[in-house]
């Protein structure tokens, strides 16, 4: 049977975002059920698009890519492909008629990774949108599930979001994206001499975008709505924790948060969350 292949795709999918993100895996069984692996394809998406510019040295990037962007095409257009991941991936956008102007950003946003090292302000802005912000709007597409003016309301409040847990991964990465791979995502920053004042002002952008963020999660559909603030508060303390460091301590080293942490976090979204707060 065919669905047996495309329970093991999406199966695959769901040990990618297992193996690459404990944190998004743990935010997105939260959810209900219904949006759980619909949830796990888009990631399993994105996170192979993202390996291929950020860890494939050893490879012509630019061929590997082009290839994977054909092939994501193809699997949305054929509806199935032999590589698991697109196959899922393709299921999902065509169960939830994902607009495919967010693939092509998000592929657009890949392909500046291949070559650009420094971004002005309207580069960033572009980076941005289709690196990360168009990833929480495909999975608005499936927490609206068809709702089309729901989806309307809430589109600011994704892209903030999805803004926020970028501009965050930047902070946090800065030693490998800069120290490793040249690569200064913030417009004007000199990372060879970080200073505080540069440092604040990143984080004064990042709490606007949470703050816009927090907006939509509150009226976000109650079968997403869990899932989505656990995500949003595990981010939150890492930004917090990064906020409280001096510059030179964030270009030394990769900040986390632990696992006891992250339980805690959860706890207190669930109470949360049973007595009707957010």
């Amino acid at each position: 049977m065919v669905q047996l292949f495309h329970t093991t795709s999406e199966n695959c999918s769901r040990i990618v975002t297992e193996n690459y993100s404990t944190s998004f895996s743990s935010a997105i069984r939260m959810l209900h059920s219904d949006l759980r692996t619909p949830v796990f394809n888009i990631y399993g998406f994105v996170r192979f698009a993202d390996e291929i510019v950020d860890t494939f040295h050893d490879y012509d990037k630019d061929i590997l890519l082009a290839q994977f962007k054909k092939e994501t095409y193809e699997a949305i257009e054929r509806r199935i492909s032999l590589n698991p991941v697109l196959n899922s991936f393709q299921r999902t956008v065509n169960e939830f008629n994902i607009d495919l102007a967010l693939v092509e950003a998000f592929f657009h946003s890949m392909e500046m990774d291949l070559g650009k090292k420094n971004y002005d302000c309207a580069e960033y802005r572009e980076y941005i949108y289709g690196s990360a912000e168009v990833v929480g709007l495909m999975c608005l597409y499936v927490f609206c599930e068809g709702k089309k003016e729901l989806y309307d309301k809430l589109e600011p409040s994704a892209r903030a979001l999805g803004a926020a847990f970028q501009k965050v991964n930047f902070l946090r990465d800065i030693k490998a994206d800069y120290t490793g791979m040249s690569r200064v995502y913030f417009p004007g920053c000199d990372f060879s001499n970080f200073s505080e004042r540069e440092k604040n002002a990143i984080e004064e952008d990042i709490q606007h975008d949470f703050k816009a963020a927090y907006e939509g999660i509150k009226r976000l559909p109650l079968k997403a709505r869990f899932g989505v603030y656990v995500a949003y508060k595990y981010y939150l303390s890492l930004f917090k924790k990064i906020k409280r460091l001096e510059p030179a301590r964030v270009m030394d080293s990769r900040i986390r948060i632990p696992n006891y942490l992250k339980a805690l976090i959860v706890f207190r979204a669930g109470v949360k969350n049973q007595l009707r707060l957010i």
